[in-house]
């Protein structure tokens, strides 16, 4: 089944200390987030069983992976193995673009 979800029809979820996200779309297997940060900005560190890909769409971020930091900026993608310790950063003020598979139950 296709489905549209129209950009201006989508609640901005505001997540607290500077960062917001937009569930863009999803069906049952996978789902994509827009994420917005504000300069300094934390996503903690966390693990999920969900593999995920992160695109940069504005901005400038550090990511910790495994313990290892990765300076990452517009046009930069990141993947993510299932259960990665991950967090970040925000450098200077930006989005990404999240997606993952299976969707994130607990966002929705």
């Amino acid at each position: 089944m296709n489905k549209v979800f129209y950009y201006q029809e989508i609640m901005n979820e505001d997540l607290g200390d500077g960062v917001s996200r937009k569930i863009l779309s999803y069906d049952q297997k996978m789902m994509m987030v827009e994420v917005t940060f504000e300069e300094g900005a934390i996503g903690a560190l966390h693990r999920h069983p969900h593999e995920q890909m992160t695109y940069v769409l504005e901005g400038s971020f550090k990511f910790s992976i495994e313990n290892k930091d990765y300076i990452v900026n517009q046009g930069d993608s990141i993947y993510f193995q299932s259960e990665a310790l991950h967090g970040t950063q925000c450098i200077k003020k930006g989005k990404l673009l999240d997606i993952f598979t299976p969707i994130r139950q607990d966002f929705l």
